[in-house]
């Protein structure tokens, strides 16, 4: 308000060119420097920082404290990137892309340690690392679920098969045994891990594609967002619905995890909003 009153009678003085906001919400910090939206963020082990994957094509790592770039932009995918994640021991992290490849990077470096893995036909929507830092499991635009040797590239486990649609999400339990995957078919699936065989599923319920899902800490539950604007919680042995569907958002649900007490979920949505 000052600065409206006064600034006329200051002509030549310094003028913001980018970053100046309009409002001033209350977060840490607002990260600049992507060029296109940002599909995908996710916070390392250790909480301080926090890697991004773009429509530009770009991967970027960031300081939590300060907002800046540790490193410049990560740039060897041809398309957009719309998934990335860190490994658990927080050197190297995973993106996966609509150019249907999936690259294994060095967190300090930028280099790629491993990749482009190609096997995929199509988009590749959902990546991450397994517990174990040695295997990665995807989900793709061509129906499947792959999990890879993150050092060799080389599927470890048959393509999953049993979707009718995009696979756009896929989470794993902490101990890396069970795999979940959320599709365009409006259905989510459990897989083991190591032979691929459809253990529970497919849970039926939602009315529209279903584009994340969660496991809950104790590996219980899974959550699931969803286009028909709502959320789910799954009893992960009997596909029954236990909570919800939460009401509330007035958009197609993007993201929905859990707390790590399991008592609260958290939920992005198209209309700008976050509910817990």
């Amino acid at each position: 308000m000052i600065a409206k009153q006064y600034q006329p009678q200051f002509p030549n003085t310094i003028s913001v060119v980018s970053g100046l906001d309009e409002n001033w919400p209350a977060v840490v910090n607002i990260f600049r420097g992507h060029t296109e939206a940002v599909w995908s963020v996710s916070f390392s082990q250790d909480g301080n920082q926090v890697v991004s994957g773009s429509l530009d094509g770009t991967i970027c790592i960031w300081d939590v404290e300060t907002g800046q770039m540790v490193a410049d932009p990560f740039n060897s995918h041809t398309d957009c990137v719309h998934s990335v994640a860190f490994s658990p021991d927080g050197k190297q992290l995973v993106s996966g892309s609509k150019d249907r490849t999936i690259c294994i990077w060095d967190v300090e470096t930028g280099q790629i340690v491993a990749g482009p893995f190609e096997g995929h036909t199509d988009a590749v929507y959902s990546v991450v690392f397994l517990s174990d830092g040695k295997h990665i499991v995807s989900g793709s635009g061509d129906q499947t679920v792959c999990i890879w040797d993150a050092k060799t590239g080389q599927i470890v486990a048959a393509p999953f098969e049993g979707h009718t649609g995009a696979v756009y999400s896929v989470a794993s339990l902490p101990d890396g045994k069970q795999v979940v995957s959320g599709s365009q078919d409006r259905t989510i699936c459990i897989w083991d891990a190591e032979t691929g065989q459809m253990i529970a599923g497919p849970f039926k319920g939602h009315m529209g594609a279903i584009f994340s899902v969660a496991f809950s800490p104790d590996g219980k539950c899974v959550v699931t967002g969803s286009q028909d604007k709502t959320i789910r919680i799954w009893d992960v042995k009997t596909g029954q619905i236990v909570a919800g569907p939460f009401e509330g958002h007035r958009e197609t649900v993007f993201y929905v995890s859990f707390s790590l007490d399991n008592t609260q979920v958290i939920s992005g949505s198209f209309s700008e909003r976050i509910h817990i």
